[in-house]
Order: structure tokens, then C-alpha cells, then sequence
């Protein structure tokens, strides 16, 4: 059974930092690309970051470049989200997801909830 749970979510204030968990099960994880996904209040979908199988080549949204630092541990079948300089803007429910063929995903976690708020 494949599975993704994200974890690390919370309250910061604005300029603070919070590293996002995704733990990874039911498939061969070091195999897969994996994304991180978010969704605002009030927006769609917003890719976040990609990160290859291995964890060679990561890849981001424009927004969150320079602030963000996607990076996974294929040992422990782990993926993370080292968020700094935080913002209002960056309030959302983060997902990690699965990534498959053209780039779609095809299993998403539940997602955690991120607030950046004074």
C-alpha cells in the first residue's frame, strides 16, 4: 500500500524557519522523483519544488527560490522541506506527492498545514 505523510507543519512567525517531513512507504522510494505541492487560501495548486530519485538535481518554484531546500534521505524514505525566511504568502496546506510519467503525481500525502502569521 503506498503512502505519503507529511509533518512539520505549524505556526511561525514571519522571517522564521520550518522543516516539512514526508515519510514514504509500500514502494520502492529512492526509485521516484517526488514533489512538494501547496495550496493557499483561495488558490489552486502551486508546485513547490521537485527533487530527482536519487536527490542529485532539485528543482523550484519561482516563488520560493533562495528561501527553500528540498533534499530526500533514501535510507530512511524521507523527504524534506527546509523553509526559511518565511512569509505571509507562503500560508499553506503542503503536500508531497508522488511524481510518475509527463510529470504527473500519482499518490498525494494529506497534507500539513503551514501558517506564517505575526
Amino acid at each position: 500500500q503506498v503512502q505519503v505523510v507529511e509533518s512539520g507543519g505549524g505556526l511561525v512567525q514571519p522571517g522564521g524557519s520550518l522543516r516539512l517531513s514526508c515519510a514514504a512507504s509500500g514502494f520502492v522510494f529512492s526509485n521516484y522523483w517526488m514533489y512538494w505541492v501547496r495550496q493557499a487560501p483561495g488558490k489552486g495548486l502551486e508546485w513547490v519544488s521537485g527533487i530527482t530519485a536519487g536527490g542529485g538535481s532539485v528543482y523550484y518554484g519561482d516563488s520560493v527560490k533562495g528561501r527553500f531546500t528540498a533534499s530526500r534521505d533514501n535510507a530512511r524514505n524521507t523527504l524534506y522541506l527546509q523553509m526559511n525566511s518565511l512569509k505571509p504568502d507562503d500560508t499553506a496546506l503542503y503536500y508531497c506527492a508522488r511524481r510518475i510519467a509527463q510529470g504527473a503525481a500519482d499518490y498525494w500525502g494529506q497534507g500539513t498545514q503551514v501558517t506564517v502569521s505575526s
